[in-house]
């Protein structure tokens, strides 16, 4: 890795930050002082901004309040991705786990930790994904039990018991909504089956991830040490 990116990495600032930190001659590598960006580290190197050691995390956790408009993926030639939205010093090779449509909006967990990106969408583990919808029509209680005992949205499989609560019913209803697996424009598809069209959906939480709503939307953060412990935990992660 160039000696840039590792300190834009470790949080030295951006790449023009980091250029002006390593022209005042504070920067070491293995207690030799370096003023080249492209200077190449490799394991074991010592890197110290200004006599203190300089070291980032390998795996980072970001979550992030997704807005309209952007599609979860990493890279795309005509629409906007959500790793536009992270911060330069991010690292380049975060990807985001599981997928939000582009008109969605709501909790987006992204890393480069694929061990536990399986482990959340793996369909034997059945992780609870709760959104908050809009709806237009009425929804009436006999569809929370239709909900619960599955509904044929046209796949192979009806889908998993899903928890319907009612938090509005009207011309316009609203909804929250608690899912176990994430099929192709899952929510929405079932609410067809019903009569009914989602026009407002919103992630809130993903198993104990539940969407920090301090965030303005498009805002991000790392995860905490807590949340992060409470995820693996629930998904076996420490211990597997």
């Amino acid at each position: 890795m160039r000696l840039d990116k590792y300190l834009c990495e470790a949080g030295y600032g951006t790449r023009s930050e980091v250029k002006k930190l390593l022209r005042s001659c504070i920067v070491t590598v293995n207690g030799e002082r370096v003023t080249k960006s492209e200077t190449k580290i490799k394991d074991g190197d010592v890197v110290c901004v200004a006599g203190k050691e300089a070291s980032f995390s390998r795996v980072e956790y970001w979550m992030l309040h997704k807005p309209a408009g952007y599609i979860s993926a990493t890279e795309d030639k005509k629409l906007d991705t959500v790793l536009e939205l992270l911060p330069e010093n991010a690292r380049s090779d975060l990807f985001p786990v599981g997928r939000l449509d582009r008109d969605t909006e709501g909790l987006l967990l992204l890393t480069n930790d694929g061990k536990l990106a399986h482990y959340l969408l793996s369909p034997k583990r059945h992780v609870d994904k709760i959104y908050y919808a809009r709806i237009q029509g009425r929804v009436k209680s006999e569809h929370v039990q239709a909900f619960l005992e599955g509904l044929d949205i046209g796949d192979e499989k009806k889908t998993l018991p899903a928890e319907l609560r009612i938090l509005k019913s009207g011309p316009e209803s609203e909804i929250e909504v608690t899912i176990r697996e994430g099929r192709f424009h899952q929510v929405k598809r079932m609410f067809e089956v019903i009569g009914c069209e989602v026009t407002y959906l919103k992630r809130l939480s993903m198993g104990s991830l539940k969407l920090d709503e301090t965030l303005e939307i498009g805002a991000c953060r790392p995860l905490t040490e807590e949340e992060l412990r409470k995820l693996k935990e629930e998904t076996g992660c420490w211990t597997e």
